[in-house]
């Protein structure tokens, strides 16, 4: 009744001089049902109008109370009388809305959520609002979250709340229809926090409480609001804007699974035993003992597995596939004392299948797995990679693969994607060296007469400063690139050492009594060894990280390296809350060319999961579009010398969620996605109508028992046609000679 007395005050006496506007500024929170039922929701509508309704509906609607307040206060709740409803009713020129943690949430009695689920959807708040309250122009006169009270200038959490709510604002505006006509965020500096004190802050303006002056200090929210206010939201950034263009001829088109499904059943076919047909009463083959064929070789053709593998790659119009060998499995004492041959036998047919259909295979020698790391028993229960002895038996079971395998497989892997966040520096010592290696023993030994290329392949994400403006939080994403990257990099691509942040920071808090982290040093000839041990720079890329300096949330935060890991909540993510963020392989790439100059890059694991409840693969299909289009920019715009990539991964029976065939009751659909990979591959990149056109020479199969079938089946067709021409001229003459004879 108040606030209706002032608005006909300034209605009646003061509008019209003055040409204003007046409302009231009510805060609400946004919920949803905790199960799609009737009764949640209608649970949810009750919790709305508790606490928006109680005030909007009088003012915006028909100037009484929302019909679920009066029947469950009854009494509790005053009546209005018929003047006053009129009164109240229409007393508002705007909608004012705030919307924030305190007020909104926080501050908000749990028994106004009638056990459902709170929000902090403020675009699904703007629409029902609008659906409400008969589509009144909105305000938000109050909207932020909060940062910790320890947080000074850097706070990113902040940016990224401000982020979504804007955001989120302006959907309602483009694609719902709300009437929003203004913003205004809360709150310009930082000050007492109603029941939380001086434990958090909210404020674009650092105050420091202990100062006596209070001093003041613009935060880095400061700036991105400043930006944001230039721009007028969030314009298309030229640099994200897709682009046409075709990749390289020769461009390695690949497909990636961890490990081939191994099926060494043996066909019928090798079974030497003589049976007998009961087809009068068993109706089954019955075993004649004693009795035995003559024994045959193994061949390809036996492992039907495979024949189904090759089909569903031939389908994907892949150029390369790219899968690890399982060294436990080949190996199971770590040495060449036990042989798995019948393995080395599939995995030499695999190969030799591959090259039949013009498929380029692409070989790791060891992937780090959970199970003993993927090494064999012995090796694992005495160090692991921390034992040099490993070091040694790598060496001789690469070479076992090199004498088995190289005369079809061209390009090898030594190591692909060893874990940094799991590896000791003692381990990854050893590793490098193993690396460097095997890498001089294909060089020397194998490479003259075998003709192929061979590194190791890195996870490498891309890390981001999660405060644009911060010097602070550049550094600390450099250090973390240095330390997920650089440290196996460096010493191969780089100098044959350790990247010099590393030490110093090493050096700094091993300084500290609670840490003592010693990273080991390179003999002359070791680096020398190690430096220049590669023929190209394959990485696997999935996702982006943002880290900043501010220590926020402490189950985020590294103390390690001092490092706080930030989620952008605007960003798209995955079920497994991947981070979707295509320009991050634009800008690894660059860096490593930046960092260790023109070297041929092979993106050899790129990919997303999904939800395998969802039909239309959309999510993949987006990702898979989007990252190589960043992979043109930077070949095209950037000069980067990309030579190939990989999606990850073949299918969801070896990698649930994440393949491109889904395996459903032993058999395997085509998602999608996988179409729409197949048409990049078909028009190699994206070209548009000014692309000029590329042509290619045609790649002649590099199998080298291909033309040998290709010629042997040849003969056999030849020898063919000549025999039945033969046949055919021997009863022509037998059959004419036969009727001479009757006639005569």
């Amino acid at each position: 009744q108040a606030h209706a007395k002032v608005w006909h005050l300034y209605n009646d006496h003061f509008r019209p001089a003055q040409r204003g506007k007046v409302s009231i500024a009510l805060s609400s929170h946004w919920i949803k049902p905790q199960h799609m039922t009737e009764k949640n929701i209608k649970e949810c509508q009750k919790s709305l109008d508790f606490v928006l309704g109680w005030f909007a509906k009088p003012i915006f609607i028909d100037g009484d109370y929302p019909e679920s307040m009066r029947s469950n206060l009854s009494s509790l709740l005053p009546e209005f009388s018929e003047a006053e409803k009129k009164y109240v009713k229409g007393t508002a020129d705007f909608f004012a809305l705030s919307f924030g943690a305190t007020l909104s949430f926080q501050l908000l009695d749990s028994h106004m959520k009638f056990q459902q689920l709170e929000s902090i959807s403020l675009r699904q708040l703007l629409y029902w609002i609008n659906s409400e309250y008969n589509k009144p122009q909105i305000f938000i006169v109050e909207n932020s979250w909060f940062v910790s009270g320890t947080t000074k200038k850097d706070d990113a959490k902040y940016i990224y709340y401000l982020k979504k709510f804007i955001m989120e604002t302006l959907k309602a505006i483009r694609y719902d229809g709300v009437n929003v006509f203004g913003y205004t965020v809360w709150s310009l500096l930082d000050g007492f926090e109603w029941h939380r004190g001086y434990s958090i802050r909210r404020g674009l303006f650092y105050v420091d409480f202990q100062s006596h002056d209070k001093k003041l200090m613009p935060k880095s929210s400061v700036l991105f609001y400043q930006k944001l206010i230039e721009k007028n939201g969030f314009p298309p950034l030229p640099e994200n804007q897709p682009i046409e263009g075709v990749f390289p001829c020769g461009f390695a088109w690949g497909i990636v699974d961890n490990y081939i499904q191994v099926d060494t059943t043996p066909t019928q076919f090798l079974d030497s035993s003589v049976y007998v047909w009961d087809v009068h009463q068993t109706k089954k083959l019955i075993k004649v003992d004693g009795v035995y064929a003559a024994k045959r070789k193994h061949h390809c053709v036996d492992f039907a597995a495979i024949r189904l593998q090759i089909s569903l790659l031939q389908e994907m119009h892949v150029t390369h596939f790219h899968f690890s060998l399982k060294w436990s499995l080949i190996l199971p004492l770590g040495n060449l004392s036990l042989i798995n041959h019948t393995l080395v036998h599939y995995y030499h047919c695999f190969v030799s299948e591959l090259l039949r259909v013009n498929i380029t295979p692409v070989v790791a020698l060891w992937q780090p797995m959970i199970e003993n790391q993927e090494l064999p028993v012995s090796l694992a229960k005495n160090g692991a990679w921390e034992n040099a002895e490993t070091v040694q038996a790598f060496v001789e079971y690469a070479r076992f693969c090199f004498t088995s395998l190289g005369d079809h497989v061209k390009f090898w892997i030594t190591m692909n994607e060893p874990s940094v966040k799991n590896l000791t520096y003692i381990a990854g010592h050893n590793l490098l060296k193993a690396h460097a290696k095997v890498w001089h023993l294909y060089d020397k030994e194998f490479r003259g007469s075998q003709k192929g290329k061979i590194s190791i392949a890195l996870q490498a994400d891309w890390v981001e400063p999660a405060c644009p403006f911060s010097r602070s939080d550049q550094e600390v994403a450099d250090r973390i690139l240095e330390f997920d990257i650089g440290w196996l990099a460096e010493p191969i691509f780089g100098n044959g050492d350790y990247p010099e942040v590393m030490r110093a920071w090493l050096h700094r808090i091993s300084g500290v009594d609670l840490y003592n982290f010693h990273l080991p040093y390179f003999s002359e000839d070791e680096k020398k060894l190690i430096q220049g041990s590669f023929d190209f720079f394959a990485l696997s890329h999935y996702t982006t990280t943002l880290v900043g300096s501010e220590k926020e949330d402490a189950v985020k935060y590294d103390h390690y390296l001092e490092v706080q890991m930030i989620n952008d909540i605007t960003w798209l993510h995955s079920p497994s809350r991947a981070a979707v963020v295509p320009w991050g392989l634009r800008k690894l790439l660059k860096w490593v060319k930046s960092k260790y100059g023109d070297v041929p890059i092979y993106v050899v694991a790129n990919g997303i999961d999904d939800d395998q409840n969802m039909v239309h693969d959309k999510l993949r299909v987006y990702y898979i579009h989007n990252y190589i289009n960043e992979a043109l920019k930077a070949y095209t715009l950037d000069d980067v010398n990309l030579q190939g990539y990989f999606v990850y991964s073949f299918n969801d029976k070896t990698a649930p969620k994440y393949g491109l065939y889904s395996y459903v009751a032993n058999q395997y659909e085509p998602k999608p996605s996988l179409k729409h990979y197949r048409e990049i591959i078909g028009n190699n990149g994206f070209p548009g109508p000014e692309t000029p056109e590329l042509l290619c020479p045609e790649e002649v199969a590099s199998c080298p028992e291909c033309r040998f079938r290709t010629r042997k089946s040849l003969l056999a067709f030849i020898s063919f046609i000549f025999v039945a021409f033969i046949v055919t001229i021997f009863f022509i003459t037998y059959y004419s000679k036969r009727v001479k004879r009757r006639y005569k």
